[in-house]
């Protein structure tokens, strides 16, 4: 019986792992010509033809896109004012079936750029 346990024990560990740890750095950084504000524009209505829903902060330098998720942490689009146009930053958790290809919140910020 410990044979199987022990790798079920790992395995189920292994798929946790993402559900507890923070994220310390983004999983994706981006540069746009477009200011913070033009590039949430861009981004809100690729994300709504999925269903994401999504809110919205935003003042003169910074815009910040917070998707809620019921099962894990909240996924976070930042956009950052910057000399050349806007730095986007994407903090992201990926279950691991979905790490394979990029999640829809993704490639929405990608096309924005």
């Amino acid at each position: 019986m410990r044979a199987f346990f022990a790798p079920g024990l790992a395995f189920g560990s292994l798929l946790l792992a993402g559900c507890v740890s923070a994220p310390n750095a983004p999983t994706l950084t981006l540069q746009t010509a477009k200011d913070p504000e033009a590039y949430v524009k861009c981004v809100l209505p690729k994300l709504e033809k999925h269903g994401i829903t999504s809110t919205v902060t935003q003042n003169s330098r910074h815009a910040k896109v917070l998707l809620t998720s019921k099962f894990a942490a909240d996924d976070v689009l930042e956009a950052y004012k910057s000399q050349e146009g806007g730095k986007v930053f994407l903090y992201e958790r990926k279950p691991l079936a979905s790490a394979i290809k990029p999640s829809r919140l993704e490639l929405a910020a990608q096309e924005c750029i």
